[in-house]
């Protein structure tokens, strides 16, 4: 079993969001490679892991791109690899891809899944070191996010020898603690929550929740799939790995909740009244996207 690298400095960050946004441009359709899917409704097809997508172009882009949802691809439209794939394809495989060098593909795509999951918990680090008003649970955030930076900064053969489970229950205990503390900020704002069910991993498939004030609500893992939270505020509400497919937030505020993504936005129905976060876009599907 790997082990997580330790960095040799508490030099500061240098990754942030910005960084975290996938730049299809620069990658070698490693999403469209490296991962496999089983038919359902969100693929239309199956596709092994390690092959490419039937509906690849020579030059790594998809010829149904326009399309996706249409054509059944949905799952492809909502994939976000918080920017692994241009991290993998420029920086550690030197912007030669897996088709110039076929012998490399295996390590090139798993370096993708490794450094996916790992950007992603930068995601969400960056967000609770930003959002946490105690010193010490935000150095915790930065000693994780400067361990994974140089992980991801060692060379292929140390990434992929790196603990991710370790990694990733370290970085899971930081977010607990610091949405613990963001939700309990906003108690005084309404907690119409307590008496609605609303708890981790909870049932909510096709709930109505709208306009209902559920600032600091914990959702985390809660399966929203078609819930109703139009017009709700959901300031401080945990959504950390909440299933948002096809879930209307028509006039919600997100603009404050916690560990929110662009692909459960991508995932859900919105329009332009919808509040989000800053660093997120609002989705092109939705209503006036």
């Amino acid at each position: 079993m790997g082990t997580a690298p330790t960095p040799a400095t508490d030099s500061p960050s240098v990754l942030d969001r910005n960084s975290l946004h996938p730049d299809c441009t620069n990658c070698f359709a490693l999403c469209c490679t490296a991962l496999g899917f089983s038919r359902s409704a969100d693929f239309a097809v199956d596709k092994p892991a390690g092959s490419p997508c039937r509906n690849l172009a020579a030059d790594f882009s998809c010829t149904i791109h326009g399309a996706l949802r249409p054509r059944g691809f949905r799952g492809c439209a909502v994939f976000d690899c918080f920017g692994a794939g241009q991290r993998v394809s420029q920086d550690l495989f030197g912007g030669i891809s897996w088709a110039a060098e076929a012998e490399s593909g295996r390590n090139m795509f798993a370096a993708f899944n490794t450094a996916r999951q790992l950007h992603e918990m930068l995601w969400y680090l960056i967000e609770a070191q930003d959002r946490t008003f105690d010193p010490e649970a935000r150095q915790r955030a930065g000693r994780l996010r400067m361990m994974i930076e140089a992980a991801l900064g060692s060379g292929v053969q140390r990434l992929l020898g790196l603990d991710v489970k370790e990694v990733h229950a370290s970085v899971r205990a930081v977010l607990i603690d610091i949405s613990e503390e963001v939700r309990m900020s906003y108690s005084a704002a309404g907690r119409e929550h307590l008496d609605a069910g609303l708890a981790p991993g909870a049932d909510l498939i096709g709930r109505n929740l709208r306009s209902r004030r559920l600032c600091g609500a914990d959702l985390r893992g809660a399966y929203l799939i078609a819930a109703d939270l139009r017009f709700s505020d959901l300031s401080g509400a945990d959504l950390l790995g909440a299933d948002l497919r096809d879930a209307r937030l028509d006039g919600a505020d997100l603009s404050r909740s916690l560990y929110l993504t662009q692909g459960q936005l991508d995932a859900a129905g919105g329009s332009r009244a919808t509040r989000l976060p800053a660093d997120l876009t609002l989705p092109g599907h939705w209503e006036g996207g």
